[in-house]
This record gives C-alpha cells, structure tokens and sequence, in this order.
C-alpha cells in the first residue's frame, strides 16, 4: 500500500535529522556473498550473527569480536574519528533463566576524557529499530540509512553515540535479544531480556584487550523509548542482576513502563506495528500465551505478525502506520479489548511493569508532556515509583507542543533533551553527586 503522508513526512524528518548516507543492501557486509547466513528483506545477515551451538557460562562473556566499520568516520593523525569500533557477540541470560547470545558494538573513542577519572563507559540501549535481524543497531553503525525497495532501517541512535564519543566517553551499545542474532525473534519491549543485555554489554566492553577502560571507569547507561525502558529496568534489576556493574547514573528517556498504556495508547497511531513486534516477542518468551493467541489471532493478524517480524521501523511506518488491532482479530476487538478479558495476560503484562524495584544508583527519567506514543503520564508515574521507594530521582518534563503526529510529539523530546540528558550523564561519570527534585512531584506537569 501507499505510504500514509504523515508517516512519510515523520519518516523523512527523523532520516534528516540523523544526516546519514543511503548505501545499497548489497553492501551489508564486505563480503556478505561468502559469509551471510539469512537474508532478511534483501540484506544479507553476516555469519557473523549466527550464535555458536553452546555459549560461556558467565554472563557478559565474550563469544567473538571484530573490527567494525564506521560509515561516519574520518582520518585524523590519532587515528579516525569519532573512534574505533569492534562488533561484539557476549552471553546474556533471556527471562527464562536460559543462556542466549547477544550482539552489539564497542567503541573506543578518539578524543580525550576531560573529566574526573578514567575514561568512563556508557551502555547504550536503542529505542525501538524494529524485529527484522537488519535493523540491528550494530548494523545500523556500518550503514545509518537502509534503503533497498524492500527496507528502510535508519541508525537514529547513531547520533547519541557519537555525542557521547566526542566527550571521550567510551560507548558499547546492545542489539538487544534476538535482534541481530539469527537464532529467534526479537523479544520486544521485553523487561528482563533487555535489562539482562544492556548490563551484561557492559560486562563484554570490560572484557575487550582493545579497550582503554578500566575496573575503575564509572559506568553510565542511555535510552530513549524502547531503550528508556531498557536502562530503567537495568537500574532497578542491577543490584540483583550484577552487583559487579556499578553504575553512576542511568538516564531513561520515554521510558514504556506499563506497557499496558503503551499498547492502548499506539494501537491504530503511527506506530501501531510495534503491536505486532510486542505479540511476537512474548508469544516467543511465554508459550501459555499461545493459546490465547490462537482463540484470538485472525488469519490476517498472523500475517501481519509474520509480515512484521521481520520489518524495521520504516517499513512499519509505511506498512502498518495509522493501523487498527481490531484488523487482526476474529472478534473484532482491540488488543487492550483482549488484555482486558484475559487474566493470564494482565499477568504477564504486570510482570512487564518497571518500577516495582528501587534503583540503588541516580536515575534521570524524562518525558514529553505531549508524548501521546509512549504516554507521558506512565513515563511520570515511573518517577513517582521510584521517588516513593527512596530513590534519587531527577525528573524532567520536557515542555513541547503537541504537533498532530503521534511520531513526532515522541520523536521531538528525544533531540530536544538529548544534551541535557548527555550533560546530567557526565556529570555523573565525572563524579559529581545527583541531586534529587523527588520532592517537586507534585507540582510537576
């Protein structure tokens, strides 16, 4: 179908913003045609992310590693900037306590730390980049823009890396379970999985004979959306998950606390086909949700689900931008419809929750107050959570007018408060003590 004018515009909008270069698909790997192993919409997967039959037993342990290309790069006398990269594959463990390979990338930067101790370490985690194994942010590094008749995969996080970089942090960034990896599904907006992966890449990045940082570096993680609510969840499962991962500062932007919002609040906007990725995900992870799904699902739902599995955000833009739930059901009903008649589901979605733990370290959560995406009220309540917990809390509305595009009004606080955010997290990784406006709650819109 045609693409909807709204979504192509915030489409475009996002693909300028980033400044980045188209490439071929061909071009997926320099030498793709010896070396892929799947094909996903025209690109070429490198073997490279094709786990091995059995993985390390310590999670963060390093699985392989190699040089990875930089598309924005350039050569200087010390060596080419913004810095060297290395493409990883590290052990995790999933939610359901089994080991699972993950991918991502290291890299170490060229300019200076100018602040207070070693070169300091930032986890990344991307916000949603789609299900398909060539949306990987690993990927997305090597070629920031994707387009190849069959999909558009654009790096938007590249530019939060390359921030950081020029502040002489180094960066490892996560793929996230099954993105990438060519062994299962995505696990979507899954808490554990994505918590699991961002604090065990920090593990990998400490593991690497390359990189300059050292047990001593303080360590920060970084996400916005899919990836706000990826960092939130490290922070509060940090203490139990890895007690070795000692972190100065956490910011979480738009994070998808309550994914029970969350769904309501895309369902039928104009990224509605994150629904499909989310179903994807968790049938993957909890197998008694397949029944539910089977006395649901329409034949045209699991199409959509399948057509979507393995799509980048720009293809479901275009595809499934605008898109009702109540397409894919043979009932008729939304999937909030469904989630609401379904006790086995509220459950599962409760276990999804991010708050119910306290963070031991400082956390930043912003939001947009015109984020009708992912809702800004579920992102403020998370800060609530937390506050209520004891918690040192920073809170940031970002004060930005709705616009009429649901894309947008999420997209606009990311390059709005991005650094801000940046500037909070070196302070952090510079040793300077977090404040807390906990206290300022209840006025804050």
């Amino acid at each position: 179908m045609p693409p909807r004018p709204r979504t192509l515009a915030a489409a475009v909008t996002v693909a300028l913003a980033l400044g980045a270069q188209a490439v071929p698909a061909a071009a997926a790997d320099g030498s793709a045609t010896d070396t892929a192993t799947e094909v996903s919409r025209g690109v070429e997967i490198p073997a490279f992310y094709t786990p091995p039959s059995t993985l390390p037993d310590a999670d963060g342990a390093l699985v392989r590693s190699e040089p990875l290309r930089l598309a924005l790069s350039l050569p200087s006398l010390d060596g080419p900037l913004p810095g060297r990269a290395t493409r990883l594959m590290y052990k995790s463990t999933d939610a359901n306590g089994e080991p699972v390979a993950v991918t991502g990338a290291y890299i170490e930067p060229a300019a200076k730390w100018r602040g207070d101790g070693p070169r300091p370490l930032v986890a990344v985690a991307p916000g949603t980049m789609g299900q398909g194994d060539q949306c990987a942010a690993s990927m997305a590094l090597e070629h920031p823009l994707l387009l190849n008749g069959e999909t558009v995969s654009v790096g938007y996080e590249d530019l939060s890396i390359y921030r950081l970089l020029l502040r002489g942090v180094a960066v490892v960034v996560t793929d996230y379970v099954g993105l990438g990896t060519t062994d299962r599904l995505h696990t979507y907006v899954n808490r554990v999985d994505g918590a699991h992966a961002v604090l065990d890449a920090v593990r990998a990045a400490r593991s690497l004979d390359s990189a300059s940082i050292t047990p001593d570096s303080r360590v920060g993680l970084f996400g916005y959306s899919q990836g706000g609510g990826a960092t939130a969840a490290a922070a509060e499962l940090q203490p139990s998950y890895a007690p070795d991962v000692e972190l100065a500062g956490t910011y979480a932007g738009a994070p998808p606390a309550d994914l029970t919002e969350v769904t309501a609040a895309i369902d039928g906007g104009d990224l509605a086909g994150a629904l499909g990725w989310s179903l994807n995900g968790f049938l993957q992870t909890e197998p008694a949700l397949r029944p539910i799904a089977d006395r649901y699902i329409s034949t045209t739902g699991e199409e959509a689900l399948k057509d979507l599995s393995t799509m980048c955000v720009g293809d479901a833009l275009f595809g499934y931008g605008g898109d009702s739930s109540t397409d894919w059901t043979e009932t008729g009903q939304s999937i909030s419809d469904i989630i609401r008649a379904e006790p086995t589901l509220q459950a599962f979605l409760a276990e999804q929750r991010i708050g119910s733990l306290e963070p031991d370290s400082p956390v930043r959560v912003a939001t947009g107050v015109s984020d009708d995406l992912v809702p800004h009220e579920q992102s403020r309540r998370l800060a609530v959570d937390w506050c209520r917990k004891g918690a040192k809390v920073t809170y940031d509305a970002v004060l930005l007018p709705g616009v009429g595009s649901g894309l947008l009004n999420h997209f606009a606080p990311l390059l709005a408060d991005q650094g801000k955010a940046i500037s909070w997290l070196t302070d952090r990784l510079s040793g300077k003590p977090a404040g807390s406006n906990c206290w300022s709650m209840p006025v804050q819109p």
